[in-house]
């Protein structure tokens, strides 16, 4: 038994381990450096789905601010549109069609605040001027009512943003766990962009505007906005004044008697010399819409320089959606008339005519091509090779006038001494030119009708020429209105204050037609 006891346990052939027992193998590792390579690896994978989370997130949070970040509401006697986008530098733009914008410096962070003013709420206008005092009121209300429209414009862009991004999320990653981070990151950003906006709000950026526009010369006009504050009842009078002219636009021609348009009346409006100020787009829109006006004619000098870059500011024709009879001035070169030409709306006439919304209308460009400052109005006369030029391009057009298979209603011309040769051979002639309207009869032709010339002012304020004399030149525009025979029965000569000013102006003429004898002149009967 001892000896068995001492006996030392059986091995295997190697004598590793005795016989009968598992052997034992030593764990196995992997290498460092693989380890090394898969650490990477995983840290990478994790890197670009966090990168492709703050791209569709960033996605999600752009879609969504566009698509629901603004907001209707009613500020004092307007209906505005707030609206909000991003941006480097913050800030705050007031459109206030047709005068401009004002630039704001309100705030600092990734957004932009923009306040579009839109119709004037005539009820709350006309209670304004009926009640002087209620002119305070509205001026108390109107910052609840901003502050109120930026509160919900703040919750509906963070909600359409947050909702965007989580829709996108999920139709990219199918991953309810990647789409809540994305959402999560879109609601920080929105938020915090927002905060920071609020954090950093300005107050007393309101005095210190940069102007656009026909605003551009305001300070000089109305004053500075401490000078208002210190004397604020007299800008209450004034704001009172402005309103009520304002609103004549839209509320004179309906309470006038003497001239009810009848059913089948065409309604054309007449425009000149925009010498590509923005404004009178915007003008120009609003009388359209207001006035249901059937054909705008723009009797030239559209832009300044007629230069290519110059040709984009013609692109707001297509959105007037109604024919646009267009012909050349003096500043507008052929690369203008072929832009005007590519819009769907646009008729070009040059010694040539046709046929828009049943009256025929000739029209020829003016033959010069001379943008520089020595051919503006203000320069004085023209000489007398101009002269025959232009009496010789009216001869053109009146040939074109008595040629036409069609008798015609109004023939154009830019310049109005190329109008002689037309006396005669139509009703009307449209001009513009000289930057100030005129109306008078041209000398008569024993045995030919009549016929009327009708000289616009500037529908652009002859742009930047109009601040060279001692008062802005205003914004001009006539609604003509035409009878069934396409007979000029009536016509509303439209103005609007120069650039810096608000005044509007509305003036309503009947054309008195006789039963015979002489023709009588045309009868004004002024509302303003």
């Amino acid at each position: 038994m001892d000896g068995q006891e001492n006996e030392e346990p059986r091995r295997d052939r190697d004598g590793d381990t005795p016989a009968g027992r598992p052997r034992r193998f030593p764990p196995l590792r992997r290498p460092a450096a693989q380890r090394r390579d898969g650490r990477r690896q995983l840290g990478v994978r994790r890197a670009a789905v966090a990168l492709a989370i703050l791209v569709v997130t960033l996605a999600g949070v752009l879609a969504g601010v566009i698509a629901g970040g603004n907001v209707g509401t009613d500020i004092g006697p307007f209906h505005a549109r707030l609206s909000v986008s991003p941006a480097a530098n913050g800030g705050t733009t007031v459109d206030i069609p047709p005068l401009g914008s004002l630039l704001l410096d309100s705030h600092d962070g990734p957004t932009h605040l923009t306040v579009e003013l839109g119709a004037l709420d005539q009820g709350r206008v006309e209670a304004l001027i009926d009640d002087p005092a209620s002119l305070n009121r509205a001026t108390q209300s109107a910052v609840d009512e901003v502050r109120d429209g930026v509160l919900r414009l703040g919750l509906r862009t963070v909600a359409s943003a947050v909702l965007a991004t989580l829709v996108l999320a999920l139709l990219v990653f199918r991953n309810t766990r990647r789409a809540a981070w994305a959402g999560g990151l879109a609601l920080l950003i929105t938020a915090g962009s927002l905060g920071t906006a609020a954090a950093t709000i300005r107050p007393q950026s309101i005095e210190e505007p940069r102007y656009e526009g026909l605003l551009v010369n305001a300070p000089a006009i109305v004053g500075d906005v401490q000078k208002i504050a210190n004397d604020y009842t007299r800008y209450a009078e004034q704001l009172q004044r402005l309103l009520g002219n304002v609103t004549q636009l839209y509320t004179t021609v309906s309470a006038l008697p003497v001239y009810e348009p009848e059913p089948g009346t065409t309604r054309v409006l007449h425009i000149s010399d925009m010498h590509l100020n923005p404004a009178a787009w915007q003008l120009i829109r609003t009388v359209t819409e207001q006035f249901g006006i059937d054909v705008v004619i723009d009797t030239g000098d559209i832009t300044d320089w007629g230069s290519e870059p110059e040709a984009s500011y013609v692109g707001s024709i297509s959105l007037l959606r109604k024919p646009y009879v267009y012909i050349r001035g003096n500043h507008d070169s052929n690369r203008t008339a072929a832009a005007v030409a590519r819009q769907p709306n646009a008729i070009v006439l040059d010694n040539t005519t046709t046929t828009v919304a049943g009256l025929t209308i000739a029209g020829i460009g003016d033959p010069r091509f001379t943008p520089d400052k020595s051919t503006s109005p203000a320069s004085g006369g023209i000489n007398d090779p101009t002269a025959d030029e232009l009496i010789t391009t009216g001869e053109k057009l009146a040939a074109t006038v008595r040629s036409s298979p069609q008798p015609v209603n109004i023939a154009l011309v830019h310049d109005p001494a190329a109008a002689g040769p037309l006396s005669g051979t139509c009703p009307l002639v449209l001009a513009g030119h000289t930057h100030r309207r005129q109306i008078e009869k041209l000398p008569e032709v024993p045995g030919q009708q009549p016929t009327t010339l009708m000289v616009e002012g500037s529908t652009g304020g002859a742009g930047l020429r109009g601040l060279e004399g001692e008062q802005p030149t205003p914004l001009t525009m006539t609604v003509l209105y035409f009878d069934q025979q396409k007979q000029l029965q009536a016509y509303d000569n439209i103005t609007v204050g120069g650039t810096g000013q608000a005044q509007v102006n509305l003036e309503r003429t009947v054309v008195t037609q006789p039963a015979a004898g002489p023709p009588a002149p045309v009868t004004p009967t002024p509302t303003r």
